[in-house]
């Protein structure tokens, strides 16, 4: 029996992670859900925003399922999302993103955007002076290598055609050319799949008017954080981005978006991103059928014409919800 790991967490993480639940009771009614705490409401339960026994049923589940958290001012306050992602070695973040509803006059998309998740300017560590803060940007060899292998891997898994390597070499001439340097020494092994490069300003822009040019993004840390976004937006918003840190022997699936605190309790938040982000935990733990099974619901849901409050439909959360587990049931 597979053992996944429930952290609802703040905001409408609470509300869209119990969606993805139903979903899951529904489609796998043989895995074993283990909530615990994290975020807000561990801090006020357990003094700690990771509790050590979150951590620890993280490590021996065989995958988790995050919602979100709300961060805190307090000057002590660390994040739990880096925490894990540094305790459990999760150093690739694989952001999926797909037009399901046709929004003139945006263009469609399909990509998948491959973001190394440990270092670059979220390494943490910055220096204070009399005259401001110097942040430390870290990347090394060994990172790039395994996320440009990871995109290889993955590109091949979904019969991706080419990988686009987005970069400032042209800048950051050592860091950023140190992992372009990779993806052109890794790729040179891959000839079953086209290799480009791309600054990270033209790839932005490029995502907003012509999405169809790329099919699999590789990039580091920032970079990803940021462009996944843009195409969030260009398919519908952050309720459309599911997202999977991974490692070697650990994994977390979440949606994109935060806490929205200002939406939360009514209902409205769109669970698209975290029921996908469910089907790529399926997927990731060898249920592929039943990963397939919520993906063609969601998307006939909408194909339907069932729309979410954010699109301008009339669905909130949980009737959204119901129209994709009444398609599985059909």
């Amino acid at each position: 029996m597979k053992r996944i790991c429930v952290l609802p967490g703040d905001g409408i993480g609470l509300e869209v992670v119990g969606c993805a639940v139903r979903v899951l009771e529904a489609v796998a009614p043989g895995i074993e859900l283990l909530h615990a705490d994290i975020g807000q409401s561990a801090f006020a339960e357990h003094r700690s925003y990771l509790p050590e026994d979150t951590l620890e049923l993280m490590r021996t589940c065989d995958s988790t399922l995050f919602g979100a958290v709300t961060s805190s001012s307090d000057p002590g306050y660390t994040s739990p999302v880096l925490t894990f992602r540094k305790s459990l070695d999760l150093y690739a973040n694989l952001r999926p993103v797909k037009s399901l509803v046709r929004a003139v006059p945006k263009p469609a998309i399909d990509i998948i955007i491959v973001r190394e998740n440990s270092e670059g300017l979220y390494h943490q560590e910055e220096a204070v002076d009399v005259e401001g803060v110097t942040t430390h940007r870290r990347v090394t060899r060994r990172g790039c290598e395994r996320i440009v292998d990871f995109a290889i891997g993955h590109a091949r898994e979904r019969k991706r055609h080419d990988i686009c390597c987005v970069h400032k070499a042209n800048v950051l001439r050592r860091s950023d050319g140190l992992f372009l340097d990779v993806f052109r020494e890794r790729m040179a092994n891959a000839p079953d799949l086209a290799a480009k490069d791309q600054l990270v300003d033209s790839a932005a822009m490029f995502l907003v008017t012509d999405p169809r040019r790329f099919d699999v993004m590789v990039t580091l840390n920032l970079y990803g954080d940021i462009l996944s976004d843009v195409a969030a937006g260009v398919a519908g918003g952050l309720g459309f981005a599911p997202s999977g840190n991974i490692g070697p022997e650990h994994s977390v699936f979440e949606p994109a978006h935060g806490s929205a605190p200002d939406i939360a309790g009514k209902g409205i938040a769109n669970p698209t991103a975290t029921i996908l982000a469910a089907a790529m935990m399926l997927d990731h733990i060898g249920m592929s059928r039943e990963a397939r099974e919520v993906e063609a619901a969601v998307s006939g849901t909408y194909s339907s014409g069932h729309l979410t409050v954010d699109l301008g439909g009339r669905h909130g959360s949980g009737s959204f919800t119901d129209h994709v587990l009444q398609r599985m049931g059909a």
